[in-house]
């Protein structure tokens, strides 16, 4: 059992990780779109700003074992970081804005649908191009 967890640690705990990032762009989202009436693009724009610096924190340490927080590690990977998710950002924003603002279907699901989409791309880009282990 322990090889399995040491074997598949980046993909499980960038999954607990996803949800809990997901979870925290949903206690935003939600009460903005659902509570506060703003449209879904804004509401999301916001969770994401939010969720952006949570999974920063969290995936650095505890998911791709990057403990240096010297400025010169931290602000190379933070940029990479945050560049990768404007990109999945931008694209979850772009869809809400079509699907929910404009053809007016449902915001929570395709919030839901879009998260899935959301989590794959966000973990290659930081797998791949933020946290890539040194040789």
């Amino acid at each position: 059992m322990k090889k399995i967890l040491e074997k598949y640690w980046d993909v499980l705990s960038y999954l607990f990780f996803g949800v809990l990032t997901t979870v925290v762009n949903y206690l935003i989202y939600l009460p903005c779109y659902n509570l506060l009436g703003w449209s879904a693009w804004l509401s999301n724009v916001l969770a994401w700003c939010v969720a952006v610096a949570f999974a920063f924190v969290t995936n650095k340490p505890f998911v791709f074992h990057s403990h240096d927080w010297s400025g010169s590690t931290v602000w190379p990977e933070l940029t990479k970081f945050v560049g990768c998710r404007i990109g999945s950002g931008a694209l979850e924003t772009a869809i809400l804005l079509v699907c929910v603002d404009w053809l007016g279907w449902n915001g929570n699901v395709w919030k839901l649908i879009t998260a899935v989409l959301v989590i794959v791309l966000n973990y290659i880009g930081s797998k791949f191009l933020v946290f890539k282990k040194k040789k």
